[in-house]
This record gives C-alpha cells, sequence and structure tokens, in this order.
C-alpha cells in the first residue's frame, strides 16, 4: 500500500491505520480549517471534470481539475494543493470534487 498513499510506515504495523487517516482527510478535508469556494469557481470545465472523475471513479485528472479551478480565480491552497498531491487517495466522495459539484 506505501505506494497507493506514499507512507513507508504502511508496511509497518501502523500502516492501516495511516491509509484510513488519508482516505478521511480525502473525504473530508481538514475539519479544523474547512476550505472555503466560490460559485464562481464552478466553471463548465470544472463542473464537467468533477463529474467525469466522480462518474467514472478515475482520479487521474486532478492535477488538471486545479488547473481549471485556478483559471477561474481560486486561490485556496488547500484546494489546489490537494488537488496536485500525487500522494492522496482520491475517491468517490473526494471534498473537492464534491464542493466543484454543489454536493458539499
Amino acid at each position: 500500500m506505501s505506494a497507493l498513499c506514499g507512507h513507508d510506515d504502511y508496511d509497518t504495523g501502523q500502516g492501516e491505520l495511516l491509509f484510513q487517516v488519508d482516505l478521511l482527510r480525502g473525504i473530508f478535508g481538514n475539519p479544523f480549517r474547512p476550505a472555503e469556494f466560490a460559485p464562481e469557481w464552478r466553471t463548465s470545465t470544472a463542473v464537467a471534470l468533477a463529474r467525469e472523475m466522480y462518474d467514472t471513479r478515475d482520479f487521474s485528472a486532478m492535477p488538471i481539475l486545479a488547473d481549471a479551478l485556478q483559471d477561474a480565480g481560486c486561490d485556496s491552497a488547500d484546494i489546489l494543493t490537494h488537488c496536485r498531491d500525487p500522494q492522496p487517495v482520491h475517491v468517490r466522495g473526494c471534498w473537492v470534487v464534491d464542493l466543484v459539484l454543489g454536493k458539499g
């Protein structure tokens, strides 16, 4: 699992716990510092990318979504970093995808 989420500790006794923490962060973000999402960032391009990822469960376009959001004026470091980080587990329910689709 270390290749999946970027933690070498997954091969140790703490592996399952680290995986679960990464999974929860991918779904809920940081509950102590929720990201603000401006409606104008919800462009047709961003929504189309998010919808495709949500429907197919293929999140390889997350960096492209970051570019689309940035082009729309998004300057949220939390959102852009989450989209561009190659290490996190992205699943249906990803907090950024949900925000773009108006689910969050």
